[in-house]
This record gives C-alpha cells, sequence and structure tokens, in this order.
C-alpha cells in the first residue's frame, strides 16, 4: 500500500501536517510507503520530506488510504478509497452532511481522528491543547488592545498575537516579560483581573499553561464572588477553573450528579450567567449540543449597559452554541468581533459595549510547527496498523485495533453501526 498525504489548503493559514518528515523517515525505515502532494504553504518544505525519503507528487490516484487534516474538498474524493482526516460530522453539522453523502455514494471508508478514542472514551490523538495555547494568547493579546482603546493602558497591549511570534516558546517569553509588567503597571481599578475557565480537558490544560506564565492565583469557583471584588491591594490575576456542577443546576433541588446530568440534561438548568458579574475573560473550552443550558446567552448580553465582562475567548467555537453571540467563526487576520444587540449585528473589531467575541475555528494554526509534531509523534504509531489493513474487506473483518476501528464512520459507502445515527441528518 501507497499512504497519501493531501496538501492542506481549506485557507492560507492552514499549514499543520499529520506527519512530520522525522516521523515518516521512521515509518519509511519500517517498509512503508508515502507519498505527499507538493506545497507551498506547509510549515515543512517539500524538499524536507524528499530528504526523509517520501515521494512528493501531485497525484494520489495510486494511493488506497489518503490522510489529511481538515476536510477533503467533495470534487476531489475518490471512488473506493480510505480517508482520514477531522471530517465533523459527528454532530450531524449540516455544513459536511454533503461531504459526507459524496463518501457513501462512492463506496469510501472514512475515519476521524476526533473518534480514536481508548476504551473510556477519551480522545488519543488531537490538537487541543495547541488551540488552547493559541486561544488564551490571543485573548488575552485582545484584552489587551480593548483596553487601550478604552484609555487604560497595560502591558497587555504589548503583547503580539500568537501568530506573530516564531515559536510558541518565544511567545511563553513575552508571555513572562508582560508578567512581570503587570504587578507594576496593572491599574488598582483593573486588581484582580478574573479569568474563568469553562472546562477541565486538553483545551483548558492549553489556557493554563499559558496563564501560568503570569502572576496568576487559582480560586474555587466557590470563593468567585468573595475574591472578584475590586481591591487595589489583590493580586493581579485571579484564575477560575468550572467544571458542570459550576455551570448548571438541578431544576427540582436534588444533588448534582455529572453522570445525570449527562444522560438527563433536561433536569438541569443554567446557573452560569450570574458568575459573568464576576468575571473579565470567559475561555469557553467545553463540548457542547443544543441539549446543554447556555453559559452565555444572546439576551444577558443585551441587558447589560457597563458589563465587567471584557472579552470571551470561544475555542470551542459552536456558531450559537454555548456561547449564543458567537455567530461567525473568524480567521487569524481578523479574529475579534463584537455583537450590536439594537441591530443584531456582526461589528468586526474590539469596539461596542458587548463583551468581545475572539472566534478563530482553526487556532492551532497559528502554532503550525508545534501542533504538527505533537499530533504527528502519536498518528505514527497508529500507522503501521493503518497500512496493513485490508480495505476491502467487510467492516465485520476489518482487522485493525479497536481504538481506530471505533473511528471508522463509514465503510465501503456504509455507515458502520456506531454511526446509523447520522442517516437522520443526511436525511434532513
Amino acid at each position: 500500500m501507497i499512504i497519501g498525504i493531501r496538501r492542506e489548503d481549506k485557507n492560507r493559514w492552514e499549514r499543520r501536517v499529520p506527519l512530520t518528515p522525522t516521523d515518516l523517515q521512521d515509518l519509511c525505515t519500517q517498509g512503508l510507503n508515502f507519498r505527499i502532494q507538493p506545497s507551498p504553504n506547509r510549515i515543512f518544505l517539500d524538499r524536507e520530506y524528499q530528504a526523509a525519503g517520501v515521494e512528493v507528487a501531485e497525484d494520489l490516484g495510486p494511493c488506497a488510504l489518503v490522510l489529511a487534516v481538515k476536510e477533503i474538498p467533495i470534487p476531489l474524493l475518490e471512488r473506493g478509497k480510505a480517508y482520514l482526516y477531522f471530517s465533523h460530522v459527528i454532530k450531524g453539522q449540516p455544513y459536511n452532511m454533503p461531504m459526507l453523502a459524496r463518501v457513501l455514494e462512492l463506496g469510501a471508508t472514512l475515519l476521524d481522528y476526533e473518534r480514536i478514542c481508548d476504551a473510556q472514551g477519551r480522545r488519543l490523538i488531537f490538537f487541543s491543547l495547541h488551540a488552547g495555547y493559541a486561544g488564551m494568547l490571543d485573548t488575552l493579546w485582545a484584552l489587551g488592545k480593548r483596553l487601550l482603546a478604552c484609555g487604560i493602558p497595560t502591558p497587555l497591549a504589548d503583547l503580539e498575537q500568537t501568530c506573530a511570534y516564531a515559536s510558541f516558546d518565544e511567545a511563553k517569553a513575552a508571555l513572562r516579560a508582560v508578567g512581570e509588567r503587570l504587578a507594576e503597571r496593572l491599574p488598582a481599578e483593573l486588581r484582580p483581573l478574573v479569568i474563568g475557565i469553562a472546562g477541565y480537558g486538553n483545551v483548558a490544560a492549553g489556557c493554563r499553561e499559558v496563564l501560568d506564565c503570569l502572576p496568576c492565583e487559582w480560586i474555587d469557583p466557590d470563593d468567585l464572588v468573595r475574591l472578584a471584588r475590586r481591591d487595589p491591594s489583590a493580586p493581579v490575576i485571579r484564575c477560575v477553573e468550572f467544571r458542570e456542577e459550576h455551570l448548571v443546576r438541578p431544576i427540582r433541588g436534588q444533588a448534582f450528579d455529572r453522570q445525570d446530568y449527562f444522560d438527563n440534561p433536561e433536569r438541569y438548568a443554567g446557573d452560569f450567567e450570574p458568575k459573568l458579574d464576576h468575571l473579565d475573560v470567559l475561555m469557553n473550552t467545553i463540548y457542547w449540543e443544543p441539549c446543554y443550558p447556555r453559559l452565555v446567552s444572546r439576551a444577558w448580553v443585551a441587558r447589560q449597559t457597563d458589563p465587567r465582562l471584557q472579552a470571551i475567548g470561544d475555542i470551542s467555537c459552536d456558531l450559537e452554541g454555548s456561547i449564543e453571540i458567537t455567530l461567525k467563526a473568524t480567521m487569524p487576520d481578523q479574529p475579534c468581533y463584537t455583537w450590536d444587540p439594537e441591530t443584531d449585528t456582526v461589528v468586526p473589531g474590539m469596539d461596542g459595549r458587548a463583551p468581545l467575541v475572539m472566534a478563530v475555528d482553526n487556532l492551532p494554526c497559528e502554532v503550525p510547527r508545534e501542533s504538527s509534531e505533537h499530533f504527528s509523534r502519536v498518528l505514527r504509531g497508529m500507522v503501521p496498523a493503518l497500512a496493513a489493513c485490508d480495505w476491502s474487506a467487510s467492516f465485520a473483518r476489518l482487522a485493525l485495533p479497536p481504538e481506530l476501528k471505533g473511528a471508522v464512520i463509514a465503510h465501503r459507502g456504509v455507515l458502520t453501526p456506531d454511526y446509523r445515527y447520522l442517516q437522520e441528518f443526511l436525511d434532513a
């Protein structure tokens, strides 16, 4: 088998790769064969792949399995091939149902990185950590610029956007330098700056790593109201991480039970908006579906005349989802906007009465080398099993480890048992 690697061209910011030259060189020594399409935009150069023993060629026709990062455009899908990429279909996303329908029509096989999980359902391969890095830094950058526009200069205004740094190590050095100046130059009326993170997974871990470069004190959610009060003698920044029990309350007054909430969300009501009055920044990292309450509603935003909440870093970026004023995804060259409740329109930039929304939906692109290296280190261990698989076999006889077999959404033009629910969305 020849394994193909498609160039990424969804937008000019997409410079990531699923496998790096170093990891491909190691796989080639194991007897595996690869062909990668040329790209002028990729973070790793064509000649680096050639030096690793990988063929660089436009035609992926001979490749039975094709790897990519983002969705492969519908016209480029081929009959009978196997594909592995982030397909963004598992929630029935309407914008990708035509792509899934074409996979089925072509009798092709589709695997999704997002569904490569262990026996406990934990994802094994992801860019989430790097989304947290870039999302947190971009939101701090945006906050600094917004405060400056309001006539409040702070050292945060000295930060650059993530994509402006040569590496994440360089970005962290800049953060530490800003942190040293914050203690002396943050206006007393802003102490403490309170940053809340909704969620506690890999994205949240990336946010925490960025915040740990600054003089932060982590507090318990139960102490938020008391410790968020403006106080010139308070620490510069206080950070708080919210879990499900801090976001909702049981409707009938019973004790909160996380598993019951997951299984029966209709028994719970949103209880997060009162906490927004005590936050300067909210980072949203949660997985959300319409059955769950929102964190921030349009109604709450419309009621605010002078909100303390200045910035929302919506890393999850579910349009009109847990953050209802996330009305569109953005790109790194114009990452922020506000929502004007009077006209119900999106206003590009950071001005406005409402909190700004940072809604870049491909944040790992801002750290393409580090995020690709992290992803590739995990994927390379899965490639031999993918290469050894006979993709012409029936799904029942598909010889893959459980974590990979569970990621097969469609095989030979048929939805696999765990994903038959998607037929409802295809029919719609």
